[in-house]
């Protein structure tokens, strides 16, 4: 077989075996971000499950309170929306844009909440109610953690797909956008877990 031959195939071979490693590079990448995001979801599902029980029992003693405790479960409401639509495609920014800014609202009205629970000694007494609220707490630390899992993934992908020559190649490959970190819109609000003491 002439040599030329032979130099032609090998590098033709060496170069789809780095086409190759580049897509199954990427496709690892992807697959962690993703996965960061179900631990966020499970997180915030916990988060969401708590919250009924939350307003149920406040309920029992702020009777005067009632469009507080309806605007906290349809801002819950709207979060699990959110991270219902981010589930099915973690990658889409804005899913991932609308589920941050669900969250910040639902954060809002679990503050306003709070600020209206101080003024009744009893509730903060009550042993469900002090239960409730150290569940939220080691859960709203939880999700803090997760997020920052999903968000150092989505940064490693998106810095290995826009590096060259990947960023060549991605669009091809089925990788052509960025992933979109996950931000809450009250970003000063975020930086520490809320307080929910009763």
């Amino acid at each position: 077989m002439d040599p030329i031959v032979i130099g032609t195939l090998v590098v033709l071979a060496l170069l789809i075996l780095w086409i190759i490693a580049i897509y199954n590079r990427l496709v690892a990448l992807k697959n962690r971000y993703r996965n960061a995001f179900a631990q966020i979801e499970v997180q915030l599902k916990r988060r969401y499950d708590l919250i009924p029980n939350l307003v149920e029992t406040a309920k029992r003693y702020l009777k005067h309170e009632a469009e507080t405790l309806e605007a906290v479960t349809r801002a819950r409401n709207a979060a699990l929306a959110g991270l219902e639509g981010a589930a099915a495609d973690p990658g889409r920014a804005g899913a991932i844009k609308a589920l941050g800014a669900a969250e910040g609202v639902l954060a809002g009205a679990l503050g306003r909440l709070n600020v209206v629970m101080e003024a009744y000694p009893d509730l903060k007494a009550d042993q469900n109610m002090r239960q409730l609220s150290e569940e939220i707490t080691s859960t709203e630390n939880r999700v803090a953690f997760a997020r920052q899992s999903f968000n150092d993934q989505v940064m490693a992908y998106n810095t290995y797909r826009q590096s060259f020559p990947q960023v060549a190649l991605a669009g091809y490959m089925g990788h052509g956008d960025d992933a979109a970190l996950l931000e809450f819109e009250d970003r000063a609000a975020i930086r520490e877990a809320p307080k929910v003491s009763f």
